[in-house]
């Protein structure tokens, strides 16, 4: 009987799952597996459905231990000799702080390389890897680096979705020219207000220095002074700076709460018609605006390239799992959850993005979902939201201060030498706490 590569790699998981099953059975070993992460609610309702084909094939019963203070707790667990068997683990500081103490299971010894190969492209695998040993596979992802637009308002107007930023600054001109407003842009989000102006920036120095320099630039091996930031300030601020572009102007684009900062491109008249935000802006579009159609009412495209040798990077985040404990129920469950079966009990309940290649299309809530997660398994570079991976004091504290500085006006040399002296310190503060 002839078998696709997927039918085989499902195959051999179900004999897998047999074998632990029976052991645990026939040896009365342990039929428990930990898993610690910080998901609640319509999330942790998500991934017990999950759970439940694994339980019931394999009669394994997996113990979820819920807490906001992961980092904590998790390094509390660890440190104690006692961690969970599996975490999930929300960011690749994380991932290196726990690689660094050696205490992480080697995912390499339990996951067939070819298979893996199959289901992921080499910069997932390449980014689960520290010091050349699969540390964390993916589970889901959430993608940043989209412009949202009404497509029926574009066709009204004539407009064609750019391919390119040059392009995409040509829109926005010629959207004036015809008496309307590009961009709407919200940067409100309470104590976390600037985020949003972040996530631009971050998006914009992929797309003109380059992953390498991105990566130098998280990690403080080159100044906020650098002219690498300072441009991509700059391409920002030529957005975000445009009162001819802005709808509400500044003033508009401070006051505004990200959530509902969409909300004009759906309008009669329409009173903007770009918004760049993550795909997760779909559940706000819905809750404010319900009976639009996706794909109909509403649509996005990737943020055009900036530089052509760099291509369309994708900025975004992630939900990784790591293995503490190298038990057979351990190994069994965290293969579970790295497969296209489990991926797409995820990807359907929530509207998450799956990293894995073989994952069903169909298994995505509609079509707008599908071509995001198109766009990011196709993607040949994928980053982290930068001020996520910075210490708290520069990427959720002087960074978002500087954003809102910069949009109300605020000179560019003394914004960026306002977060570098707060980069100093937390930088070398941290080197000296480690």
């Amino acid at each position: 009987m002839n078998r696709t590569p997927r039918s085989l790699a499902l195959f051999s998981f179900a004999v897998l799952l047999l074998v632990v099953a029976l052991a645990a059975t026939a040896l009365g070993a342990p039929k428990t597996v930990t898993v610690m992460g910080v998901w609640g609610g319509t999330e942790l309702e998500a991934f017990q459905k999950v759970l439940a084909p694994f339980e019931a094939k394999t009669g394994i019963k997996v113990d979820y231990i819920g807490t906001r203070d992961l980092d904590a707790v998790l390094t509390t667990r660890v440190e104690a000799g006692n961690p969970p068997d599996i975490a999930t683990l929300p960011n690749p500081g994380i991932v290196a702080e726990f690689a660094s103490r050696n205490v992480l299971v080697d995912l390499g010894q339990v996951f067939d390389p070819r298979e893996l190969k199959q289901n992921y492209a080499d910069v997932w695998i390449d980014l689960g890897t520290y010091n050349n040993k699969l540390q964390v596979i993916f589970i889901s992802a959430d993608l940043k680096s989209l412009v949202w637009y009404n497509p029926q308002a574009f066709a009204a107007q004539g407009y064609r979705v750019p391919t390119t930023w040059a392009e995409m600054i040509a829109l926005s001109d010629q959207i004036v020219a015809a008496g309307g407003k590009p961009w709407a842009i919200g940067l409100e989000s309470g104590a976390a207000s600037g985020w949003p102006g972040t996530d631009w920036v971050e998006d914009i120095m992929l797309r003109t220095a380059g992953p390498e320099v991105y990566d130098q630039w998280v990690n403080h091996d080159i100044p906020w002074t650098h002219p690498a930031v300072r441009r991509a300030f700059e391409i920002f601020g030529e957005i975000v700076r445009n009162e001819d572009y802005l709808y509400g102007g500044t003033v508009g684009v401070l006051a505004t709460n990200f959530g509902d900062s969409i909300n004009p491109l759906f309008t009669k008249p329409v009173n903007a018609y770009l918004h760049r935000q993550a795909t997760f802006i779909q559940s706000f579009i819905n809750q404010n605006n319900p009976g639009l159609v996706p794909g109909k009412d509403y649509s996005f495209f990737a943020l055009p390239p900036i530089e052509p040798h760099f291509g369309t990077p994708a900025l975004g985040a992630a939900d990784m799992v790591g293995l503490f404990k190298d038990t057979p129920e351990g190994r069994a469950l965290i293969q579970y959850l790295a497969s296209p079966e489990a991926q797409e009990i995820w990807v359907a309940q929530l509207g998450k993005l799956s990293a894995n290649k073989r994952v069903n299309p169909q298994a995505y809530p509609n079509d707008l979902t599908r071509k995001a997660a198109e766009i990011l398994v196709q993607a040949e570079v994928f980053r982290f939201d930068g001020s996520d991976l910075m210490p708290p004091a520069v990427g959720s504290g002087a960074f978002w201060q500087g954003i809102l500085d910069y949009v109300n006006g605020a000179d560019l040399d003394e914004v960026l030498q306002f977060i570098e002296a707060a980069a100093d310190d937390a930088y070398t503060t941290g080197l000296a706490t480690n």
